[in-house]
């Protein structure tokens, strides 16, 4: 696969990467503001809750934040076996599976009305394992390493690219000889810059409309993100994401 057309080239899967990511910052905040004031879509802050809930013996705190490690892990390992066992089976669009199971899960906790009782316990469980899934389904964009869920990797990838334009473009500035090698690698990371850039404009994006919707709407905002993974899953049925791709991909 040519580097030159990062856009054109990985089109559909670049835009289903997004629709997950403004997905997961929109579920992201629903669940923090109408579940139990943790965050699910990602285990950085969950982990020092944790450990900030054990010094203090908030046992409660303690018991939430392990609930959503668990959950993520459970839903990670589920989506990942699910990706190994279509690339085995050459089932190309086996994404379908775990978004339509993600969308499930949404749906179920976005139909819980207000005045209906419901552990919140059981709400973060569902919404941990739904990013869990998530996170595992969508894993690579060509060369690019993405991660839905959580945008702090992301960033990370995006300064590294800045700093590899800043060189490239000293050296092609005070070097007579400029390559067309060159030239593609920088056209290269800038074109993934500015994909990482739109996907953390889209991550804020989601957690804004989740906060707008959920005032009026409360947890059934979550159909909104229903309603974006059914449409990454119609996608999924014309141009199938990449098996090989997803399933060399490593988790860090």
């Amino acid at each position: 696969m040519s580097e030159e057309n990062f856009f054109q080239e990985n089109l559909p899967k670049a835009l289903v990467a997004l629709l997950l990511t403004f997905s997961a910052g929109l579920v992201d905040i629903v669940g923090y503001l109408g579940v139990f004031h943790f965050f699910t879509a990602h285990l950085t802050g969950t982990s020092v809750q944790l450990g900030h809930g054990l010094v203090n013996h908030n046992w409660v705190n303690v018991y939430a934040a392990a609930i959503i490690v668990a959950s993520f892990l459970c839903g990670s390992i589920l989506g990942r076996t699910l990706i190994e066992m279509g690339s085995r089976k050459h089932i190309r669009r086996i994404a379908s599976v775990t978004l339509a199971m993600e969308a499930v899960m949404l749906a179920a906790l976005a139909q819980v009305r207000p005045g209906f009782t419901i552990s919140p316990f059981w709400g973060l469980a569902v919404l941990a394992a739904a990013m869990g899934i998530q996170t595992a389904t969508l894993t690579r964009i060509g060369p690019l390493t993405v991660h839905t869920t959580f945008v702090t990797g992301m960033i990370n990838k995006l300064a590294q690219l800045i700093s590899h334009l800043m060189f490239r473009g000293y050296d092609l500035l005070h070097s007579k000889a400029r390559s067309a090698e060159a030239h593609r690698d920088q056209r290269r990371d800038r074109q993934q810059a500015l994909f990482l850039s739109v996907v953390w404009l889209f991550y804020v994006g989601g957690a804004a409309i989740g906060t707008w919707t959920f005032s009026s709407l409360g947890m059934r905002a979550l159909f909104i993100a229903v309603a974006l993974l059914l449409i990454s899953l119609a996608t999924d049925q014309f141009s199938a994401l990449s098996i090989r791709e997803e399933k060399e991909q490593s988790e860090g």
